[in-house]
């Protein structure tokens, strides 16, 4: 399960992380931690995910969440509670949100779109990198220049490609309902 997401389970109920975990082992490589202190010890660059509760004992899992934006960490964070949304969410740095109960299908469904939303921020990133040399060539070279690199014939392939698979992730994400619902929501506020 190399290529499999690291997954972190934080859930003081010690049944309920365990069904979680058994529910996701075949799909993903899987950690529990059962409070908040166990989860921030947990916390490194290889989890990939992060499955919180709000609600524990000790350490809340909103400490947690702040904790590891803090740190910096390249994890997507959903929280899982019973806790239903309020207006505090706003300013939350979570990448979703899901309301107990939920299914296997609700984890794996939601571990899905947040992997894909990551392929798509190193995407983005990626072409805008390579969007940014183009520019500064053709800021600095005649079109001469331009036609007779080979270099520059090859960043553009790696540019058009790149195009392709970004609209590709975008159709992806599109075809999600709640990501469906938020670009909606944004075209109806312009």
């Amino acid at each position: 399960m190399a290529d499999s997401p690291a997954v972190l389970i934080v859930e003081d109920e010690p049944d309920l992380a365990n069904l979680y975990a058994a529910w996701l082992r075949d799909a993903c490589t899987v950690k529990t931690a059962y409070n908040g202190s166990q989860a921030l010890e947990a916390m490194d660059e290889s989890r990939d995910i992060v499955l919180l509760d709000r609600r524990m004992p000790g350490l809340s899992g909103d400490q947690v969440l702040s904790t590891i934006r803090e740190r910096e960490l390249d994890t997507r964070v959903a929280m899982v509670t019973a806790v239903e949304p309020d207006f505090d969410i706003i300013q939350m740095g979570f990448d979703d949100y899901l309301v107990k109960p939920v299914s296997r299908e609700d984890l794996l469904s939601t571990i899905d779109q947040l992997l894909l939303r990551s392929t798509y921020d190193e995407q983005i990133q990626q072409f805008f990198a390579l969007a940014s040399k183009k520019a500064l060539l053709d800021s600095q070279k005649t079109e001469a220049e331009l036609r007779a690199s080979e270099k520059y014939a090859r960043l553009e392939d790696r540019l058009n490609v790149m195009r392709a698979q970004i609209d590709e992730t975008i159709t992806e994400l599109s075809n999600h309902d709640a990501y469906r619902r938020v670009c909606q929501d944004l075209s109806r506020t312009n």
